[in-house]
């Protein structure tokens, strides 16, 4: 007997050539064919009478055949035309090459269709239409009921997919695996998996669709959140980590220091992170907030803390101009305290990184800051305590555990300046627990934003002009380095500087900064730009993280079309840091509806924590952040903005259930054990 682990070339009517189509569309197994889900429905099961029908309308009628004959048209084309009688009226349908039809088609058949009415001045014809000859004990899949509509591939249709979808229903729905504990079902109202994987495709009515989808994605749920809670107490027994003392005179001279006041959050946080760092196990926090609220700071408190108890730390960013950044940024603040601090990036000199790599294995640096060289190279720590991710989104869980390996348990805090929705954060980041800065400094003026119409070009440019003279300075951001043939009509940033400088801003000073450019010369360009010596600097996206000019408080960006919503919050967050009003302007042609939204988001709010709400709703949580490169499994029913509720709940029963069985080693979790192992595909361990 097939298993459901078999290929799903033994269904009847499968076969060879149509399984190589099914595996297109990621269909291998029986199993994998059971969770094809469909994308949406159809409702079908409530037939119009035939003299109530309106033009236009998708409707379904169901009838008797009165009347039907073959026709032959010009080039051998055969049509069949029948007329069905519903008692009420009377409608026409007609099929195309398909002469064989005509013993099926017979004079007093009943029949069900479903398809356009076209009202004609004195018949009702029925278009592109599903059909279905209605007999006695037959079950109808395609019309009279609500019927699933797949995503297709090129060599099958939906009746033919319904079709080996039921066949596989009616023979393996019941020997699907009961993982689910019976206490979690009943306490959450669920119903059995046979029955949910059932109603999900054929549902019998809108209730019995919701109860199967509940079902199925609270399994989803459970299972995501089984193995985070799995990660999460794996971390916790590495091993002792490193129990700080309290703060001490080194922290305390930083605070003296410091030419503002903290916020009410930074002091949280801060009080969040060193009682973190005072406990037995390792620090594992994820610290957010919006563009600006003061991330860095809070890190500098954490470092303070591990250098104080004679430990090293080590920041990584998600790119050299970032890295660089910090380490300016960090040298500025810590220059009184006498805080030694390096710099690692893959653009140094081999020599130079040698030499670095060697003073912080001999414990005479006490930060080190870098890339993902920190990761990849044989970088070695004489005493690490304390790593610090920044941007981690652009950074996976298998990095996060390989930078960990290099120092005795360190305390790991992951930072990103782009806010994350709580059903994200307790999926992506469900092994940390997290600390929220939410709240900006007092002082920042708002950044006012606008979408400028591109005949108003001379007048911006003017405005522009003026601020520079009145001392501000100036981003303009294009989404291009240099000129594609794929899409001509955008304007490159190398090419618009050198026309900037020469025709627009001839008396003001122009640079230039991408992605191509090397570290060293990017690094130099910064360096102007922060020490006004250049006036206006021309970028690609390479700005998005982490630059901090004060004095900068002008942004335009060209073709903000192009751009996801995310990112532009992060493009218009370098901007607005100092005293001056700031200025974020906009040239668009948004042609979807998505790229209008993303527009007019910007204009309406300066809320990361919203923005990232509407990104997430428009874009969908695997597109706005990659979730395989954290390790987790995709999700295929479940929505993280609509089920947050039940998100929740089964991350609470999930990590119950862990803290009973910690290893799933009990005999009746097997199926749990192997469920879940299956789910995750290799990204997790359970001893």
């Amino acid at each position: 007997m097939t298993k459901l682990s078999d290929s799903v070339q033994y269904v009847k009517r499968v076969g060879p050539k149509r399984v190589r189509i099914l595996n297109r569309l990621g269909i291998e197994t029986i199993e994998d064919l059971l969770h094809y889900f469909p994308r949406t429905y159809s409702d079908r099961s409530h037939p119009k009478p035939i003299a109530g029908l309106l033009d236009g309308e998708y409707a379904t009628i169901k009838g008797v055949i009165k009347a039907r004959s073959i026709i032959k048209a010009r080039k051998g084309l055969e049509i069949i035309k029948a007329a069905i009688d519903d008692g009420s009226g009377i409608a026409y349908a007609d099929w195309y090459n398909q002469s064989y039809l005509i013993e099926y088609l017979k004079e007093g058949t009943k029949i069900a269709i479903s398809g356009i009415v076209e009202k004609g001045y004195k018949k009702t014809e029925i278009k592109n239409f599903a059909y279905e000859i209605i007999e006695e004990g037959k079950e109808l899949l395609n019309t009279l009921r609500i019927v699933p509509v797949y995503h297709l591939t090129e060599g099958i249709n939906q009746k033919y997919l319904r079709t080996i979808v039921k066949r596989v229903l009616d023979e393996y729905a019941a020997s699907l695996p009961k993982f689910l504990p019976l206490d979690i079902r009943r306490r959450n109202k669920l119903i059995k998996i046979s029955q949910a994987i059932s109603n999900i495709h054929f549902p019998k009515s809108s209730a019995s669709y919701k109860d199967a989808r509940r079902r199925l994605v609270f399994e989803e749920f459970f299972l995501l959140q089984l193995g985070i809670a799995l990660r999460k107490r794996k971390i916790e027994e590495v091993g002792k980590g490193i129990r700080y003392r309290k703060p001490g005179e080194l922290i305390g001279r930083f605070s003296q220091l410091l030419p503002f006041e903290l916020t009410s959050a930074q002091r949280r946080v801060i009080s969040e992170i060193i009682s973190d760092m005072q406990q037995d196990k390792p620090m594992n926090r994820l610290l957010q907030g919006d563009v600006g609220s003061g991330k860095t700071v809070v890190a500098v408190y954490a470092l303070l803390k591990a250098i104080e108890d004679g430990y090293q730390g080590a920041i990584m960013a998600p790119t050299e101009i970032l890295a660089q950044q910090h380490h300016l940024t960090l040298q500025e603040l810590l220059i009184p305290l006498k805080i030694r601090i390096e710099l690692l990036i893959g653009s140094m000199g081999e020599k130079e990184k040698k030499g670095i790599r060697k003073i912080v294995e001999e414990g005479k640096v006490d930060i080190i800051i870098g890339t993902h060289i920190l990761v990849q190279e044989a970088a070695a720590f004489a005493k690490l305590g304390l790593i610090i991710i920044d941007e981690q989104h652009k950074f996976g869980v298998l990095q996060r555990a390989t930078l960990r390996k290099k120092g005795l348990n360190p305390d790991v805090l992951v930072m990103t300046a782009t806010p994350i929705p709580r059903t994200l954060a307790l999926t992506v980041y469900g092994d940390l627990n997290i600390s929220v800065l939410d709240e900006m400094p007092p002082g920042r003026k708002g950044i006012a934003t606008y979408e400028v119409p591109r005949e108003q070009r001379k007048n911006i440019y003017l405005f522009i002009e003026n601020e520079v003279k009145k001392g501000r300075q100036a981003y303009i951001v294009y989404p291009l380095v240099s000129e594609s043939e794929k899409m001509e009509e955008l304007k490159a940033a190398t090419e618009m500087q050198k026309h900037l400088q020469k025709e627009i801003f001839p008396n003001l000073r122009v640079g230039l900064i991408h992605g191509q450019m090397a570290g060293n010369e990017k690094k130099k360009i910064m360096t102007d730009f922060k020490n006004k010596k250049l006036d206006i600097l021309v970028s690609t996206t390479v700005i998005e993280v982490g630059i901090d000019i004060s004095n900068a408080s002008i942004m335009l960006i060209e073709d903000a079309q192009r751009f996801g919503l995310a990112q532009l919050h992060q493009l218009r967050g370098r901007i607005g840091r100092g005293e001056y009003q700031s200025y974020c302007l906009m040239f668009a042609t948004p042609r979807t509806f998505e790229a209008k939204r993303r527009i007019k988001v910007m204009t309406e709010t300066g809320d990361g924590f919203q923005i990232a709400e509407e990104d997430l709703e428009l874009r969908g949580p695997g597109e706005f952040f990659g979730t395989r490169q954290h390790g987790l499994p995709e999700l295929k029913i479940a929505n993280l903005l609509r089920d947050q509720k039940l998100l929740e709940t089964a991350r609470q029963e999930a990590f119950a259930f862990i803290k009973k069985d910690p290893n799933l080693r009990k005999p009746e979790h097997k199926l749990i054990r192997k469920s879940l192992l299956s789910k995750f595909k290799g990204g997790l361990e359970i001893s």
